[in-house]
C-alpha cells in the first residue's frame, strides 16, 4: 500500500479531451509529462458524467503499467472561456444575478448534444426545464446522461423555464453548505430529495 501512496499525487491539470461514449478522456499534465487518462468512471465517482474541453481539473493521478492515471477528482472548474453567447432569455441576467438564484434538485430528462438542447426534471414540479448546449459548455460539462443527478439555477424564460447554470450534484451540496444562507438546510434538502427526483 505505501508504495501505491508514494506513486499517487495531486495535480492541477486541463482537460485536453473526453469523449462520454468512449468512456475517457485525458489531462495535460501541468509538469509537461505525459497526459493523463481521466477514465469516466473516475469522473461519476465525483458526480459528472463528462467534462468539457478546458476545464480545470484538481486531481489525485497513480503511475500505472500503461502510463498516469487519475484516480480520484477533488475539483473541476469550467473553461476560462470568453462570455457566453447572447441566448434571448439570459441576456439581461449577469453572472453575479445567476448565482443569487436558489439550487434546485433536478435529473436530466434527455439531452442531445448535436441538437444542443435537452431537458431536466426539478424534483415536485411538473414543467420541464430546458437546457441549452452553451448554458451546459459554460458550466463545465460536455454531456449529460439521462437520470444524472444535477442542481440547477433557473430563469422563468418567454416559453418557459430554463438553465442559467448547471452545478453537478456533488459541487452544488458543497456550495450549498459554504456559501448560501441556510446552507445546511439546503444541503438537508438536497441529500433529502437526492433518490426521489
Amino acid at each position: 500500500m505505501e508504495e501505491d501512496d508514494e506513486q499517487q499525487r495531486k495535480i492541477a491539470g486541463v482537460v485536453k479531451w473526453f469523449d462520454g461514449s468512449k468512456g475517457f478522456g485525458f489531462l495535460t499534465d501541468p509538469e509537461g509529462g505525459a497526459d493523463i487518462l481521466l477514465h469516466a468512471n473516475v469522473l461519476r465517482n465525483f458526480g459528472q458524467s463528462s467534462v468539457a474541453e478546458g476545464s480545470h481539473v484538481v486531481a489525485i493521478i497513480q503511475k500505472t503499467p500503461r502510463g498516469m492515471q487519475a484516480v480520484e477528482v477533488l475539483e473541476i472548474t469550467p473553461p476560462a472561456s470568453e462570455p457566453m453567447p447572447a441566448i434571448a432569455d439570459l441576456c439581461s441576467a449577469t453572472p453575479e444575478e445567476i448565482a443569487q438564484l436558489p439550487l434546485l434538485p433536478a435529473r436530466v430528462k434527455w439531452f442531445d448534444k448535436a441538437k444542443g438542447f435537452g431537458f431536466a426534471n426539478i424534483f415536485a414540479e411538473k414543467a420541464d426545464v430546458f437546457l441549452h448546449v452553451e448554458v451546459l459548455r459554460h458550466s463545465g460539462f460536455a454531456d449529460l446522461a439521462v437520470g444524472e443527478a444535477i442542481a440547477l439555477r433557473v430563469v422563468d424564460g418567454r416559453r418557459g423555464m430554463m438553465a442559467a447554470q448547471i452545478l453537478s450534484w456533488e459541487k452544488a451540496a458543497i456550495e450549498a453548505r459554504q456559501t448560501q444562507p441556510g446552507g445546511a438546510a439546503a444541503l438537508a434538502k438536497l441529500r433529502l430529495v437526492a433518490g426521489a427526483v
